[in-house]
């Protein structure tokens, strides 16, 4: 049942939001939340920035998810 939702988790993915972008591993989807791993921030006029641990985020914020190819974690 709905096997197309998880295809992406555990892959290489860029998860956009309004105001910013992470390059990330999406590890998990929990409820609302999706947690990434071996994240970066993307902002634009910046160089992307290293991210320690996991970052959570709102399902509800996200604009779009692309999926990279060759994304396999």
């Amino acid at each position: 049942m709905f096997w197309w939702r998880r295809t992406a988790v555990r892959k290489r993915v860029v998860v956009n939001l309004a105001d910013k972008a992470f390059r990330a591993i999406l590890w998990a989807k929990r409820g609302p939340l999706l947690v990434l791993r071996d994240a970066e921030l993307l902002e634009a006029g910046r160089a992307p920035q290293a991210v320690d641990g996991e970052v959570v985020v709102e399902r509800a914020r996200v604009e779009f998810i692309q999926v990279l190819a060759g994304g396999e974690s």
